[in-house]
């Protein structure tokens, strides 16, 4: 069974996951196309991070950052290495949708990579309906970006 909870990003497993998360994304981008945050980077008010446990493993994390009082980005999705094809990116990509309703918003937002790499992930998001837009919020266009939207309405 596992838990999804409001992470404080304190501890040392999801300090480790994250560097992680950014460590890959900084080997498959180059340096202006890295979106991926950081600790301090997440560590600010307009951003929740979650992360799911399944008893004292940490098997994944995801957090949502408000843009607007009606959108939201989706922000650091990563699966622990021995976690991958369990169902985790599924049921944490759930709880933000869920969360983004909750929160009232109408859109939701995301921006990944091209590179084959992230094929997974455009995979997932897809599934869940999420379709490909324009450059959002700060985001310019970009070879190695891709952004997705999906309506809550």
């Amino acid at each position: 069974m596992h838990t999804i909870t409001v992470d404080d990003l304190t501890g040392p497993a999801i300090a480790a996951l994250l560097q992680e998360h950014v460590d890959d994304m900084r080997r498959i981008s180059p340096p202006d196309s890295k979106h991926a945050l950081d600790l301090d980077g997440l560590r600010q008010p307009a951003i929740t991070l979650w992360t799911l446990y399944d008893e004292q493993q940490l098997l994944g994390c995801g957090a949502l950052k408000q843009l607007t009082p009606t959108t939201g980005e989706i922000k650091s999705m990563r699966t622990a290495t021995t976690a991958q094809r369990r169902g985790v990116a599924s049921a944490l990509l759930t709880h933000l949708i869920d969360e983004a309703r909750h929160r009232g918003y109408t859109d939701l937002y995301l921006e990944t990579g091209t590179d084959p790499y992230f094929t997974p992930a455009h995979t997932l998001y897809t599934r869940f309906g999420f379709t490909p837009c324009p450059p959002f919020a700060d985001y310019r266009p970009d070879p190695h970006s891709t952004h997705f939207t999906k309506a809550l309405r």
